[in-house]
């Protein structure tokens, strides 16, 4: 039989930063394609009781040497397994591009299951799952996404390693074909309301592109000022938008 201790220590693996046992609620937030938890490195622990709890997802950095699962069926599941124990007090899941896509299935995957459910799913520069997939990455070579790694790495400063870059390019890619098979005609409709994040700027996925989700349940639309990836900044006004939906 599985303790609740043996539950926590799974946990762990999922979640670089313990959970606090106060906090009056939790958004796990959900890396986007071919990154991991380190991409909430500006985000505060919390905003008023409330704490954004990064998530390591299978085959990032510290879980290189773990399978990637082929599906955001079988992903959300493991997920849901790894994080149950920190479902204690009202939470969401936040996603970016891919990991929208993500965050709905784990959502809907626990209103379908006996137990706890989200209180509210939040994402961000996404198409609803009907409507999808969508990305420039979907039409890319290993040679093309190799050069999209290695343009990256050297925009952060770092000089590329060739063994490196081929361990990320296999994670994208395993990421890439999840979205594309991603293929949800008649998604589940939440009970949970949505917050559809939109980004002025953003070049490739235009807030227009996501009028879909109110098939996925109630939704509330909002469009801040900034880029594609203005969320790893942190700021302020999606910060208190996640807080407030809790």
């Amino acid at each position: 039989m599985t303790t609740q201790q043996d539950r926590r220590r799974i946990a762990d693996k999922w979640l670089p930063r313990p959970p606090t046992p106060a906090a009056t609620g939790r958004v796990f937030c959900l890396p986007h394609a071919g990154y991991g938890a380190g991409v909430f490195a500006a985000w505060p622990p919390q905003l008023g009781g409330v704490e954004f709890l990064p998530v390591e997802l299978p085959g990032r950095l510290p879980r290189f040497g773990e399978p990637v699962p082929d599906s955001f069926e079988e992903l959300a599941a493991q997920l849901i397994a790894g994080l149950t124990p920190w479902f204690d007090v009202p939470f969401a899941f936040f996603g970016h591009c891919w990991s929208a896509l993500l965050a709905y299935e784990v959502t809907a995957q626990l209103q379908s299951a006996s137990g706890p459910t989200a209180t509210r799913l939040y994402v961000s520069s996404q198409l609803a799952p009907q409507d999808g997939p969508v990305g420039r990455m979907l039409a890319m070579t290993d040679d093309e996404l190799t050069e999209e790694l290695e343009t990256t790495i050297r925009a952060q400063g770092n000089e590329p390693q060739r063994e490196l870059v081929a361990l990320y390019r296999t994670m994208l890619r395993a990421d890439i074909e999840a979205s594309r098979h991603y293929v949800v005609p008649h998604p589940l409709r939440l009970r949970c309301p949505i917050t559809a994040i939109g980004w002025r700027a953003d070049t490739e996925v235009p807030p227009g592109l996501m009028s879909g989700w109110p098939t996925c349940g109630d939704t509330t639309f909002t469009v801040f000022d900034g880029v594609h990836e203005r969320f790893t900044q942190a700021p302020a006004e999606l910060l208190e938008t996640l807080r407030a939906g809790l």
